[in-house]
């Protein structure tokens, strides 16, 4: 009989010749017989949740009625919210539910509750969701965790992988080479082994079985090479405007590529934000910027191309890959090359601040309208109402030195009649005054003071704001500048 590559390694679909049953497949089986509890699988993308339900089903000999919906159907997610008005509904499947609306997840969540406490006979739910998504549901209703089933899908161990390239290899009577090579690269996921299984075959001109037994003969980079090539088409655009966000801002942190960049060294495809900002100080002001105003919500949702790749749970902070393939493309491409690519100028960051802004209170509108157009462009800027939570019951001097002595790349000192009255602007001076030999202070001078005031300051090279003239103006003119300033120095760093 002959039996054709695309049906062994398959990149979609149910697995003809190669399933492997995943190490929660027993558990899964337990949970599927028992009667009314709901289910909810979770994990990452590929690694084989849908093909181990229709599996598992198959083999059970379930013959109650199933009905399989899809959370990115529009057409099928009217019928997801009509869901709780339902009895006796059989088994209803409800793929990637991570991406219904808040209001659906309660309302679904409150139904399997009730089925549990009922102890239905006819009716179970079936929830697949990325990883971890069982906890933003679990959230609208703490007490459903001890009524319902979760099932967490982790990657597949090598053995598992290792067992699904095997039994491809029996099917098509070859042998490949490269296979422990595939079984690393694929990171437990099932598609991504598929994946590379195929494009080997392919490479050597293998389709179909054969009656001698015939071995691979290329090297693991090679058929990475062509992988990528051919994921690149579709994913690079995606993986830009990800990187990108709302507006490329290249003299800025570049939140969202460092998002994108964590991804790709994820070992569970999803990052925690909060988790990893605290192991990286030096982009929390950008990132919460981004994540606290709502914008990396807004940046997947406006954006369809993103949708069927990443998914952000804005209620528990995770970031997730939901596309394995994307995983494999973000995983395999050169970071530096990729953000000069897109035009960003230079993505290390050594200190947590850009800026730090020193001024006396009675400047705060200007230094406010600084701060604020400054975070606009992904810049990160020590502003003290910004950190007003953090200073809080700190010892402010403490608290405040480090940053004017060496925390920012450059202190932006606005200096008017009032700087030198004030006792929290002689404290900061003081922190910041060694600097001025490191040409890394930039003063802007109030066009109505005594040109002797300040003297000393005006040996380097600042700005002059001028009173008269338009505020907004103005405040754009001087944040042009010190974005400027910033491009030009992370150039020098290249």
């Amino acid at each position: 009989m002959k039996i054709f590559l695309e049906d062994v390694f398959k990149t979609s679909g149910t697995p003809t010749y190669t399933f492997v049953k995943p190490v929660e497949y027993t558990k899964l089986l337990v949970s599927l017989r028992t009667k009314g509890r709901g289910l909810i699988i979770e994990g990452p993308s590929g690694i084989g949740k849908t093909t181990s339900i229709n599996k598992a089903i198959e083999e059970m000999g379930i013959n109650t009625q199933i009905t399989s919906l899809s959370a990115r159907k529009k057409e099928d997610i009217d019928l997801i919210q009509l869901l709780p008005e339902f009895s006796d509904f059989g088994i209803v499947i409800v793929d990637d539910f991570h991406v219904l609306p808040n209001e659906t997840k309660k309302a679904l969540s409150d139904y399997m509750k009730t089925l549990a406490d009922e102890d239905s006979i006819s009716s179970k739910l079936i929830l697949i969701g990325i990883n971890k998504a069982g906890d933003s549901l679990v959230s609208f209703s703490p007490d459903l965790n001890n009524r319902i089933d979760t099932i967490r899908f982790e990657a597949n161990p090598s053995e598992k992988i290792e067992e699904m390239l095997s039994l491809g290899e029996k099917a098509l009577n070859i042998t490949i080479n490269i296979k422990s090579e595939i079984v690393n690269e694929s990171k437990g996921s099932f598609h991504i082994a598929q994946l590379l299984a195929k494009e080997t075959c392919i490479n050597c001109e293998i389709i179909d079985n054969h009656s001698h037994k015939l071995e691979t003969d290329t090297s693991i980079e090679t058929i990475k090479a062509k992988v990528n090539q051919e994921l690149g088409r579709l994913f690079y655009p995606k993986a830009r405007i990800f990187a990108i966000g709302s507006k490329l801002r290249k003299e800025g942190r570049a939140p969202y590529l460092h998002l994108l960049n964590w991804l790709s060294y994820s070992s569970d495809w999803s990052i925690q934000i909060d988790e990893l900002l605290n192991q990286n100080p030096n982009m929390k002001l950008s990132i919460n910027q981004v994540v606290e105003k709502g914008f990396l919500k807004k940046l997947i949702e406006d954006n369809p191309l993103l949708q069927d790749v990443i998914h952000f749970d804005d209620q528990s902070n995770v970031l997730t890959i939901e596309d394995p393939k994307f995983l494999f493309y973000i995983r395999n491409i050169l970071w530096n090359k990729f953000a000069e690519q897109i035009g960003f100028v230079g993505i290390e960051f050594t200190k947590p601040y850009d800026f730090a802004l020193s001024f006396a209170g009675e400047n705060r509108t200007l230094a406010e309208r600084i701060n604020s157009k400054l975070l606009e462009r992904e810049i990160s800027v020590f502003y003290d109402e910004n950190e007003q939570h953090r200073i809080l019951a700190s010892n402010i001097e403490d608290y405040l030195a480090p940053i004017y002595n060496s925390e920012a790349n450059f202190v932006v000192v606005i200096l008017s009649k009032d700087y030198p009255k004030k006792i929290w602007t002689k404290f900061e001076s003081e922190q910041f005054k060694q600097r001025f030999g490191e040409n890394t202070i930039i003063p802007i001078w109030f066009s109505d003071i005594d040109t002797n005031l300040f003297d000393e300051s005006r040996k380097y090279g600042g700005l002059t704001f001028h009173i008269d003239k338009d505020f907004e103006k103005e405040s754009e003119r001087i944040v042009s500048i010190l974005s400027k300033k910033l491009e030009d120095k992370r150039k020098e760093r290249q």
